[in-house]
């Protein structure tokens, strides 16, 4: 690892273990969004890591990104998620594609942490088939006329700044919405079962006018924005998954060294030691999977292979490695008063939410189909 991706983990380290960690349980007891952390992280310099810095950020890479995710999620899983959603799906996204004005007039604060942002995509009626959203936005004597809602959006209940895909004509166009925009509201923020404390709910959009300068990118040319999105959130937000099972095989780790039966650790037990062994192996191998595939990533945007199957193995890694870690703390795994129980929780949210990997499996067959199904090319 470079020596600047090194001082970035140690800082975000050392940050989540005296900022983040004593408040993660009051996060997921009271489903409480910390707005004032969040500001302190974009001091720190996390919020815009991939920004460059005469717009407030780092200036720093999605490695980087990666990394922090990675630390804030060991963490705190629900936090993790927030983050991703701000940095990478709404704060890099706008920046990647916005126009100069839109930068300039977004960036710093979502940097800062002064504004949170949001990306909104998924419908009532439109989650996997996300090409096939309702939301529209019409042109009447030079503005867009906004209408539509859309769900499960991460950060809704407290986001300033929101990246909107909505249907234009045939096509798609992603706009900014600000929360203060006229017609715009936000239902009832959602009771999940984990990722507490990353608030998710519902925006709606009545007539809002929108001038055409808050477009981002160009009129029609929405799709491969949004796909582009999808591959680079895939593959960085794979760093969720690795940060909570890092943190479930820990624990495990750390009680089965602790816990004594029979007079023994029951770390000595070769039924707990096969249990450890894999879940390393999972963790490890997919930590480097992802990592792989982000460079891929970063070098071919469009490179949905990878992209997808990294966050498939890493949320699937996650999951298991912390069922087998609440298995291995027993009875006390299922009581809230320990730890793994909400990590537990924590670790099931990406195998559904930013594409489920039911999606996942589809969008990584048909690319191998592709991209290796003609011509007798051989894999990689």
């Amino acid at each position: 690892m470079k020596d600047e991706y090194i001082m970035i983990q140690q800082s975000a380290k050392e940050f989540a273990e005296k900022e983040i960690i004593p408040v993660a349980a009051k996060m997921d007891r009271e489903n409480f969004f910390p707005r004032e952390l969040f500001r302190k992280m974009g001091k720190e310099g996390y919020l815009g890591v991939t920004i460059p810095e005469q717009y407030g950020g780092s200036g720093s890479d999605y490695v980087s990104q990666a990394i922090i995710e990675e630390e804030i999620s060991y963490a705190s899983g629900s936090l993790g998620l927030s983050y991703g959603a701000h940095s990478n799906l709404c704060l890099d996204n706008l920046y990647r594609n916005g126009s100069e004005y839109l930068r300039e007039k977004y960036l710093e604060k979502l940097c800062s942490g002064e504004h949170v942002g949001s990306l909104g995509m998924t419908e009532p009626s439109s989650g996997s088939d996300a090409l096939s959203m309702k939301t529209s936005a019409t042109m009447d004597k030079g503005n867009f006329i906004l209408n539509g809602s859309k769900t499960f959006i991460t950060n809704a209940p407290y986001a300033d700044i929101f990246l909107v895909y909505a249907r234009t004509g045939e096509n798609i166009t992603p706009f900014v919405v600000e929360s203060s925009d006229r017609g715009f509201s936000r239902g009832q923020e959602f009771d999940k079962t984990g990722m507490r404390g990353s608030p998710t709910g519902t925006i709606f959009f009545n007539d809002i006018i929108l001038p055409e300068n808050r477009i981002v990118g160009k009129l029609n040319g929405g799709r491969n924005v949004l796909l582009s999105g999808l591959n680079l959130e895939r593959a960085v937000l794979a760093f969720n998954s690795i940060g909570i099972a890092r943190r479930a095989l820990d624990l495990a780790i750390g009680y089965a060294s602790e816990r004594k039966q029979f007079g023994r650790p029951i770390s000595d037990f070769e039924l707990v030691q096969e249990k450890l062994a894999y879940m390393y192996t999972k963790f490890e191998s997919s930590r480097l999977f992802a990592m792989e595939a982000l460079k891929r990533v970063q070098e071919d945007r469009m490179d949905s292979l990878d992209a997808a199957s990294a966050i498939l193995y890493a949320s699937e890694s996650s999951e298991y490695i912390a069922r087998e870690a609440l298995q291995i703390f027993g009875g006390y795994g299922y009581i809230k008063d320990f730890e793994i129980e909400r990590v537990f929780r924590d670790s099931i949210l990406l195998t559904i939410g930013a594409g489920t990997n039911e999606i996942r499996k589809k969008v990584i067959s048909e690319a191998l189909i592709k991209k290796y199904g003609k011509g007798g090319k051989s894999v990689k």
